[in-house]
């Protein structure tokens, strides 16, 4: 069974900083491309970094450049969102999601949802 577990999330003021970890279970970790995603109330859930299988592509929202950094550990089964100078406007519920791509028979393509953690950025 696959399992997404998020945790550190919390309340911090504007300008703190705070590091999201993921933890991974039943699926094969370092065949998926991961991602954080967020959703502030009333809106979209919103794309903010994804990290590919083996690291060595990430691509992040530019509301975020230059202030998250998504990264992995494949040993650890492990993914993170470093968050620095965070922003009252960053405060949402942070998921992360696995998306398992096989291109070769049998085909498939299935993403897997953690069940989020909050991210409150407050004075």
């Amino acid at each position: 069974q696959r399992q997404l577990v998020e945790s550190g999330g919390g309340l911090v003021q504007p300008g703190a900083s705070l590091r999201l970890s993921c933890a991974a279970s039943g699926f094969t970790f370092s065949k998926a491309d991961m991602s954080w995603y967020r959703q502030a109330p009333g809106k979209e859930r919103e794309l903010v970094a994804t990290v590919t299988r083996t690291g060595d592509r990430t691509v992040s929202a530019n509301s975020v450049k230059g202030r998250f950094t998504i990264s992995r550990d494949n040993a650890q089964n492990m993914v993170y969102l470093q968050m620095n100078n965070l922003k009252p406007e960053d405060t949402a519920v942070y998921y992360c999601k696995a998306r398992l791509i096989r291109t070769t028979f049998p085909q498939y393509d299935v993403s897997e949802w953690g069940q989020g953690t909050q991210v409150t950025v407050s004075s």
